[in-house]
């Protein structure tokens, strides 16, 4: 059942816009969030958490191992055809070091085969990551990094983010735009010149919620209310 503000909310959308809406209080469902590790897994895991949540009773638990056989996601493939939004309430054991890690990842048919479209971060704030040529959004320079920021510990944080047709990446932590992390099409950025020599226009095949890291970093991330769909529905909608 949904909530009455998700009804309110995803009420107002086409239905084929409003893919997913979960809070986890049924419990979590495998077979629609299946975990995900490509190539290797080794030392990560996913649980259900019914000791803490954002709203309700129950998030899901992700204790990634370090390395990258270290990872493990639990995901959807129901991503809309169009313009992609995802909301989700993210809570952090541990800071973000200058080590590369992801704790979202994204199968992006627009790259290739096997190639990831990446949300996590490095030298301490948050970026994305593009598998197919490594580039960052934003540039990892003194600047670029200025125009992001970290991801507090402790507390849950409302992430989202929009991955347009034409290639435009937006995102908020907490309603509030991450300059860093915008990436407007026809608009030139300063900070996004390594993102933006590429044509690529992401076209994700399914999102997945995890942890993943590139040198020796561990954490656990806890994830809770995730609502994807095809407009952006911010941080006050609930999740069903």
């Amino acid at each position: 059942m949904f909530g009455q503000a998700s009804i309110a909310v995803l009420a107002l959308l086409p239905f084929s816009l409003a893919q997913v809406s979960e809070g986890f209080e049924k419990g979590w469902d495998q077979a629609a969030w299946p975990t995900y590790a490509a190539d290797c897994s080794q030392g990560g895991k996913v649980t259900l958490d019914t000791s803490q949540a954002y709203s309700g009773k129950n998030s899901m638990r992700v204790d990634g191992a370090g390395g990258y056989c270290g990872h493990i996601f639990f995901g959807t493939s129901k991503v809309p055809s169009g313009d992609v939004y995802v909301r989700a309430y993210v809570k952090a054991s541990k800071a973000l070091t200058d080590s590369h890690v992801s704790f979202i990842t994204m199968p992006d048919s627009a790259q290739g085969s096997k190639k990831h479209l990446r949300i996590g971060g490095q030298s301490k704030i948050l970026m994305y990551n593009r598998e197919s040529d490594d580039a960052t959004l934003p540039d990892l320079s003194p600047q670029g990094i200025a125009t992001s920021t970290a991801l507090p510990t402790g507390k849950w944080q409302c992430f989202e983010y929009h991955l347009g047709t034409d290639g435009t990446v937006e995102t908020w932590l907490n309603d509030k735009v991450v300059a860093g992390l915008t990436s407007i099409k026809g608009v030139a950025n300063a900070n996004a010149a390594q993102w933006q020599r590429s044509s690529v226009k992401p076209k994700v095949t399914a999102i997945n919620f995890g942890w993943e890291s590139y040198g020796g970093d561990t954490n656990t991330f806890w994830y809770d209310d995730i609502i994807i769909s095809g407009t952006r529905v911010g941080c006050n909608a609930t999740a069903a």
